[in-house]
């Protein structure tokens, strides 16, 4: 037995060791155990989870060019046995990013193209490279970016949108800077607008710009596994044609956004998670505002799109040969931003923040290389105000709270008190026969605590504290109107250098 040969084809994995190992760069696992191989094909690295069917067919191709036959679907399994052991029990741990990374202060963009090239860009600039110092990985559906170019402007971007305002190209370039950062929190970008308004086209435009892939919108998720299987296969979520936001949903994505965590059952198992945590960029779509509660939208930044007119309709296939000849062009405008960013954002300073602060610090950094100082925080208070009049209008709730505060300073009492006020003070009105009104002071309390924040930013205070030997839960609201939006701000001038 100990002398009998084994045909190429066999069960026999020491032949495909020979054969394949040297041509594997290096073996690692991540922090959560998955087994990658780096592999040397055409002169390029390409990095391969070893479970994966490209890392198959890579065995399969290899053994065939050694042994000129093809291995048995045993050998395949044994071999992949053997590589996983010891890129998880021999080999080092190494992070793998999707779309974009960060490594010693420098930010990378993940091509995707058959080269697996990379953009890197420092404060000294930006450039193509071939072996990025970070790992990639490649979902199914990541399609190639164009090599970006220099010299292009993004008022050309400005022209293929249907945008209302200038600040709302201002904000969603912004969104667009962000998104290319490696981490979070980021904005998220809610786009209304009535029928035939170009939603969807914007939508694939921008996720175009910095995250192609062959499936550029979805529809929203039916559960939690959908969601986190659609997060950690596209760096930039973009979900078309929404009309609400279950609540679930709207928590979910308020964890995907600033970089929370998914947990879903691992299947076929009753004990065991797979485990999502990240922050992605989401953009939603809608005819109507479908953010309407105040955790998310003090997340988001909203963009109404106007009607498009006969006189200014064009053919949508004409639109998108434009916008492929300028993209190149326009991702090079946006590195370009990117670069001063990196340069000036050590001398950031601010005196308050709003929200999503990451975001405010770094769209205030890249501003100067577009705009001058203060554009993008201008833009940005604005929309967060429209924003939380919005929420407000449209939660029964606050609007009582704004009414019963808008014509005194103070106002004391138990959630049974608030219910008995708002009943006497809108018996006439329609908002406290709504369905979604509370009926029960637990109700109510919970739905105050949820509109803290929006009415906090229209001066209207409440606090929550137990009063007297009985411990009554009460509820205090007062008024205090401030300036309630964060500015930033530079610790020196920067010169303007005009628009990229």
């Amino acid at each position: 037995m100990g002398s009998e040969r084994h045909p190429p084809n066999a069960s026999y994995v020491g032949a495909m060791d020979l054969s394949l190992l040297p041509t594997c760069a290096e073996l690692f696992h991540t922090a959560v155990g998955t087994a990658f191989a780096d592999i040397l094909i055409d002169d390029h690295r390409e990095t391969w989870p070893i479970r994966s069917r490209r890392f198959k067919a890579f065995l399969r191709r290899s053994y065939y060019k050694a042994t000129g036959t093809a291995p048995s679907a045993l050998a395949i399994k044994m071999a992949l046995d053997q590589l996983e052991a010891r890129a998880q029990f021999d080999a080092s741990e190494r992070p793998v990013h999707l779309r974009v990374a960060e490594h010693q202060g420098r930010l990378y963009l993940d091509l995707a193209n058959a080269y697996w090239q990379a953009v890197e860009i420092a404060s000294g600039g930006w450039r193509v490279i071939d072996k990025p110092p970070v790992r990639f990985r490649r979902p199914p559906g990541l399609l190639p970016l164009p090599l970006p170019k220099r010299g292009g402007s993004l008022d050309t971007l400005r022209h293929l949108l249907n945008l209302p305002s200038d600040d709302d190209f201002v904000l969603v370039v912004a969104w667009l800077l962000a998104a290319l950062r490696p981490n979070g929190p980021y904005p998220l970008l809610a786009i209304s607008g009535e029928q035939g308004s170009a939603k969807t086209v914007l939508c694939k435009m921008l996720k175009a710009l910095i995250d192609l892939n062959i499936a550029p919108v979805r529809a929203l998720a039916r559960d939690e596994r959908e969601l986190m299987i659609a997060a950690n296969n596209s760096h930039v979520l973009a979900f078309d044609n929404v009309s609400e936001l279950a609540g679930w949903l709207s928590d979910a994505l308020c964890r995907i956004a600033s970089g929370g965590s998914l947990a879903v059952r691992q299947l076929y198992t009753d004990d065991e998670e797979v485990l999502f945590q990240a922050a992605r960029p989401i953009l939603i779509n809608g005819i109507e505002d479908v953010i309407i509660r105040p955790d998310l939208a003090d997340r988001a930044v909203f963009v109404n799109l106007p009607p498009i007119g006969e006189e200014r309709r064009r053919p949508e296939a004409a639109l998108w040969r434009e916008f492929e000849r300028r993209r190149p062009l326009i991702l090079g405008a946006l590195l370009d931003a990117m670069v001063h960013g990196l340069n000036v954002r050590s001398r950031m300073r601010h005196d308050t923040l709003p929200r999503m602060a990451d975001f405010a610090l770094w769209a205030a950094a890249c501003e100067t290389a577009l705009w001058p100082a203060g554009t993008v925080g201008r833009a940005y208070g604005a929309n967060r105000q429209a924003a939380i009049e919005g929420v407000i209008e449209v939660d029964p709730v606050a609007a009582c709270v704004r009414n019963m505060m808008s014509d005194r300073q103070q106002w004391s009492g138990t959630a049974s008190d608030f219910l008995r006020a708002a009943d006497t003070l809108h018996r006439e009105e329609v908002s406290i026969r709504r369905p979604d009104w509370p009926r029960n002071p637990r109700a109510l309390a919970g739905r105050l605590r949820r509109a803290q924040t929006s009415l906090r930013a229209i001066g209207i205070h409440i606090d929550f504290h137990r009063e007297g030997h009985a411990g009554n839960r009460m509820i205090n609201m007062y008024t205090n109107i401030s300036d309630s939006v964060g500015t930033v701000s530079r610790v020196a001038p920067v010169p303007r250098r005009g628009a990229q």
